[in-house]
């Protein structure tokens, strides 16, 4: 991956590599999830964790190798069931243990094939538990299969024989087109007895997890294939080309499944929904969304164009037009946009309306309430049925604690209005335009911070002789009938 972050943290559709395929495996209930880890320990093993905090973790040596994985991972499950089995014991544990450990099937996942999803790994477990087989293994056919392990069957029975890796291959090797995906079912027993029996003579130096296959052969045991008809599904990443064109594979799947579900995608080679995306039928995203992490959309609400929200609720019959929002929430028949920017925190409750150019933060936005225009809305909380007036600013930060503004239901505050937090305006009032709010102002009052206006008249030609203003303001001059008390302001202006 040419990276400083490590391949299985890479991510697609909202998840990471490794998170992908943790939760294909955890849909099918598994009595215990064990991700083996490597390179950069302890960044996968933390963000496992994060994923999946049930999940066990288990840490694989300097042996190279897949079978070598398997045989740390099949350690820490075998000492997981022993533990559990002493558990659900009524008495004290036996004389020598609970038991050799792990028992049954035992799946076994790449953490780099993210479009793998539970529905094919239970159609190959349940092949697997049919048959009555001691491995089963998840092929399929691509027109190129070089670098892969080669699947080798038996004449005849079409069971497995053996799988070689392309650098142990032989010339007939090589042209096989059956792959194998590194995704396997094993018995348990079979399993641990193999393991215990592999070694590291090939061209690699390296565990095979592939050798267990021989072995169960020899031991007459069945070992057979479950072919994948879309090898997408078992396709892995191993550089960013890769991880961009699974990327947009899992977007057109994940787009398909919707709209098939009720959602109209106007453009879906412009609109990109992640995998943990919850969208509700008649929900419209038009060009350029993005919809990301554990976004919810209501029912009729249009998104787009041009929007980007990141966990994000939003109710039924919203509208959100050209916004970029994270970790909020916004009411039903609510209304953002276009250009607003709503920041972690930030609640519109239904009928609601952020409008153009306006940023909200860890605030909230009462029922039916507007703030329309051009500005910021801070740590705050505004009640119902209020409007703010345009390149209002709620001032939060005194450069040492943010503190909180608190505007009523029904107030209807004035453009340019500077709300000095900690300040709070009651229920019903108002104020005027360009007013700096530094002190509560109680229910229906009137708050206004300016004094009179005053007019110095002739300024302009006095003071920019020449300009373009100058002029026009004296062709105006000359044509106004002017009041005797306009005419004693513009000679006051004139000596000013």
């Amino acid at each position: 991956m040419k990276s400083a972050t490590p391949k299985v943290l890479h991510g697609i559709g909202g998840r990471s590599l490794v998170g992908h395929a943790i939760v294909g495996a955890r849909g099918l209930d598994p009595e215990h999830l064990v991700v083996v880890v490597r390179h950069e320990r302890d960044l996968v093993a933390a963000h496992v964790q994060e994923v999946d905090p049930e999940a066990l973790i288990a840490d694989q040596d300097e042996i190279p190798g897949t079978g070598r994985a398997v045989q740390c991972a099949m350690e820490v499950a075998d000492a997981a069931a022993q533990s559990r089995a002493v558990a659900d014991l009524d008495g004290p544990a036996p004389l020598g243990g609970s038991g050799a450990g792990l028992e049954g099937p035992v799946v076994i996942v790449a953490g780099d094939v993210p479009l793998l999803d539970t529905g094919t790994l239970a159609a190959l477990l349940e092949a697997h538990v049919e048959d009555g087989n001691a491995v089963t293994v998840l092929t399929t056919v691509v027109p190129d299969p070089t670098g892969y392990g080669r699947i080798v069957r038996e004449d005849g029975t079409g069971d497995v024989v053996g799988i070689v890796e392309q650098k142990d291959a032989t010339t007939e090797q090589a042209l096989i087109d059956e792959i194998n995906s590194s995704v396997y079912v094993m018995d348990a027993a079979v399993l641990r007895d193999a393991l215990g029996r592999l070694g590291r003579d090939n061209a690699q130096g390296e565990v095979y997890l592939t050798d267990v296959i021989a072995i169960a052969r020899e031991a007459g045991q069945h070992v057979r294939a479950v072919i994948a008809e879309d090898s997408l599904l078992v396709e892995g990443v191993n550089d960013r080309v890769q991880l961009a064109t699974l990327g947009a594979e899992l977007n057109r799947r994940i787009l398909t499944e919707w709209m098939r579900a009720g959602v109209t995608v106007v453009d879906p080679a412009t609109t990109w929904v992640d995998a943990d995306v919850e969208l509700a039928p008649d929900v419209t995203l038009l060009p350029g969304t993005q919809l990301h992490g554990a976004t919810q959309v209501g029912a009729g609400s249009t998104i787009g164009p041009e929007t980007t929200l990141r966990d994000v609720q939003v109710g039924e019959n919203a509208s959100v037009v050209r916004t970029h929002g994270s970790e909020s929430q916004i009411g039903d028949g609510a209304s953002v946009g276009p250009f607003a920017y709503l920041r972690p925190g930030a609640i519109l409750r239904a009928k609601g309306k952020i409008g153009t150019f306006v940023e909200v933060k860890n605030s909230e936005i009462g029922e039916r309430s507007k703030v329309p225009h051009l500005s910021y809305i801070g740590d705050a909380t505004i009640g119902h049925d209020s409007n703010v007036g345009a390149a209002s600013v709620t001032v939060n930060y005194d450069g040492v604690h943010k503190h909180r503004t608190v505007i009523g239901s029904h107030a209807r505050t004035g453009a340019d209005n500077m709300f000095v937090a900690p300040v709070t305006v009651g229920d019903g009032a108002y104020s005027g335009a360009g007013t700096v709010l530094r002190r509560d102002v109680p229910p229906g009052a009137l708050a206004v911070s300016q004094g009179n206006q005053r007019n110095i008249e002739g300024w302009v030609v006095s003071r920019r002789p020449g300009t373009a203003a100058a002029e026009a303001a004296a062709a105006a001059s000359a044509t106004e009938e002017l009041s005797p008390q306009a005419r004693a302001e513009r000679e006051r202006g004139a000596t000013s």
